[in-house]
């Protein structure tokens, strides 16, 4: 029982500093949970995406991450751009 309230701490851990970081606290969550050390070692390790670049779609105007190939919202097909858009508060 102990063991499982050391997991639940190292996961909660985990998921608290990815949803810092602009990530999803549930998947933190249970890499921490199932990695307790490891996990929130790779929690601390891993990029802040609220500071990723962004563009904008030319066809519907959605802002995606730059490294995003496909556009989210309206499926095109997006070519490397010439400038980027500013990042966007969360």
């Amino acid at each position: 029982m102990e063991f499982v309230v050391i997991l639940f701490f190292f996961g909660l851990s985990a998921g608290v500093i990815g949803k810092i970081k602009g990530s999803s606290f549930f998947l933190w969550f249970l890499v921490g949970f199932c990695l307790p050390v490891a996990g929130t070692l790779a929690a601390l390790l891993y990029r802040f995406e609220r500071e990723e670049p962004k563009r904008k779609c030319p066809e519907c105007g959605n802002v995606v991450p730059l490294h995003d190939q496909v556009c989210m919202g309206c499926g095109r097909d997006l070519d490397w751009p010439s400038e980027k858009a500013p990042a966007s508060p969360a």
